[in-house]
Parts: structure tokens; sequence; C-alpha cells
């Protein structure tokens, strides 16, 4: 595929769907870090019937890093690998919480480091929570294709 042929595909993506937005729902940071570790070979459809109980149950940051293991793979077993999800998921509250006083990181290098995060879920948060469009895929920056 040439760059040409790149541009031509995200002109005709950006005109059928001129205001696509994430499926996932979510009203804080954390809940979309949550919601898009859930999404892994899970629909998004299946994670926001999972969601609700558990953001009820845990309504904080520190309500996740807290929460019993065994709890929170109840919640999540729904969507699937819910023993490395909920892993992840505890871990991930317990880092933001230790490295980032608190807060969801807003760069694409410190939310990698988070459990259960990778380039595009880091992706997706960046986007959606703060409003950063990065345009990365894989490890090559897209930028120079608009």
């Amino acid at each position: 595929m040439t760059k040409k042929d790149v541009k031509e595909l995200i002109h005709i993506l950006k005109q059928t769907y001129p205001d696509a937005k994430c499926s996932l729902d979510f009203k804080t940071p954390f809940e979309l870090v949550v919601a898009v570790c859930l999404s892994a070979q899970c629909t998004d459809e299946r994670v926001n019937l999972t969601t609700p109980a558990l953001f009820q149950r845990c309504k904080t940051i520190e309500d996740f890093a807290n929460i019993d293991l065994v709890e929170l793979e109840n919640f999540i077993h729904p969507c699937g690998f819910y023993k490395n999800k909920a892993k992840n998921i505890q871990k991930c509250a317990r880092q933001i919480l230790d490295d980032f006083n608190g807060q969801v990181p807003q760069d694409m290098e410190s939310l990698m480091k988070l459990a259960g995060v990778g380039r595009k879920s880091a992706n997706v948060i960046m986007l959606e929570v703060f409003g950063i469009a990065k345009r990365y895929c894989c490890r090559y920056p897209l930028q120079t294709y608009f």
C-alpha cells in the first residue's frame, strides 16, 4: 500500500464516519483504562454490560487497588480471560497510585508502562480522555500520511 493509498483510505474513513468515537461507556479516565483492558478479546457491548456493576462497586482507583482479587474476577468473568485481566487491572490501579500520584498519565510511554495497557489501548485512552491524537500504529507514526 502506498502513501497515496493510505491518504485516500483515511479520507474515505473520515467522510464515512465523521463522528466516530469510542463505544465503551466510562465517566472517569480510569474507568476507560479498565474498560479498554476488559475489551481485549471481548466485544465493547459485553464490556458495557459488565462495567456498570463493577464501577458501582469500585468508584475510585483506590477501590480497584484494594478489592479482593476473587471479587474482581467475579465481576469481570463475562469478559473472558478474567484472571489475567483482574490481575492487570489491580496492578494498574496500584501503579497509578504509586507512580503517577493517582492520576492516569497522559503520555504514550507512561500509559504503556501500566499493566494491561499496550500501544492500541494507550492511543484510545489518549484520544478519548485527553483529546490527544498521536496517530501511531504499531511503532510507526502516521503523521507523514496527513
